[in-house]
């Protein structure tokens, strides 16, 4: 928006509709006339004056990382519960419900299901306007898969472990070492803390993928795993029982990184998931599926 200022008599007001306008103009053919005739001086100043349509853009511009923080701190939130079982398998869910349960409008939680739905938490039924979405169940099948894709991808990382030099390694091999020795002593303890059990295991496995991953490894990873991790936290209590046999592949796969040799590491992680999926549907079968209809 902007005010003009004419001098001596051939000065004029402003008129309301034209201060109303985002940008004023100087009649050029006014100013030509002036200044040809040498009689006066055409000075003009110009005021800028911030205009609604500033506000409104700068007000869209602020909004829209909040937006975005929304929609991950949704989708953060709603997959924590899903893996913990708060949100149980094959439970329906209804956007007005969670969204009042968390604090959110219900745009940033459609924006998160949708998230996770691409991601497998959650699955769509139905179709049209009629469409609606529940938790992933937990199936023999969808852990076979799952446990498959993670052993792969971890059968990477350790590969990569083994590869390092050997300061790097035996670094590693110190801290793998140190969470299963963790797992060996609630063992012999007896005491069967699945939560304590779960994190040592979690930690294992994480420090060989931080050790020989890299960033695309890793995201993929972090992106998966936690999948596994609801299989875990449902069967945790039938799992502990078996952890001598965890803690074996353990040592096999701390020794291959030790000894440098990436074959036997790849493959000794890969082992350690086949042969869990395989310990978990035995359970699976006993216990029966979560979330099936």
């Amino acid at each position: 928006m902007y005010s003009r200022l004419y001098p001596f008599e051939h000065s004029r007001p402003v008129s309301a509709r034209e201060n109303k306008e985002p940008h004023a103009r100087i009649d050029s053919r006014w100013l030509c006339c002036l200044l040809s005739t040498g009689i006066c001086e055409c000075k003009v100043t110009l005021v800028r004056m911030p205009g609604p349509v500033h506000k409104r853009r700068t007000a869209k511009l602020q909004r829209e990382p909040e937006r975005g923080n929304s929609l991950r701190l949704a989708f953060q939130q709603l997959r924590q519960m899903i893996v913990t079982g708060r949100l149980a398998p094959g439970t329906w869910i209804i956007e007005a419900d969670l969204a009042a349960r968390l604090g959110f409008s219900r745009t940033p939680i459609r924006g998160a299901l949708h998230w996770l739905e691409r991601e497998g938490y959650v699955n769509a039924a139905g179709s049209g306007s009629k469409s609606r979405m529940l938790v992933s169940p937990l199936t023999q099948d969808d852990a076979r898969e799952l446990y498959s894709i993670i052993g792969h991808l971890e059968g990477l990382g350790a590969r990569l472990a083994a590869k390092l030099v050997s300061e790097d390694r035996e670094e590693a091999v110190q801290k793998l070492r140190g969470f299963n020795n963790g797992l060996v002593e609630l063992k012999r303890s007896r005491h069967s803390d699945a939560n304590r059990i779960f994190e040592l295991d979690l930690n294992f496995h994480r420090a060989v993928m931080e050790a020989g991953a890299g960033p695309r490894l890793l995201e993929l990873h972090n992106t998966v795993q936690p999948q596994a991790e609801r299989y875990w936290r449902l069967y945790a209590g039938a799992i502990v029982d078996e952890l001598d046999q965890s803690i074996a592949e353990h040592e096999e796969i701390i020794d291959a990184i030790h000894k440098g040799d990436p074959d036997r590491a790849e493959l000794r992680i890969q082992a350690n998931w086949e042969h869990g999926v395989k310990r978990l549907s035995r359970l699976i079968e006993d216990l029966g599926e979560r979330g099936s209809w």
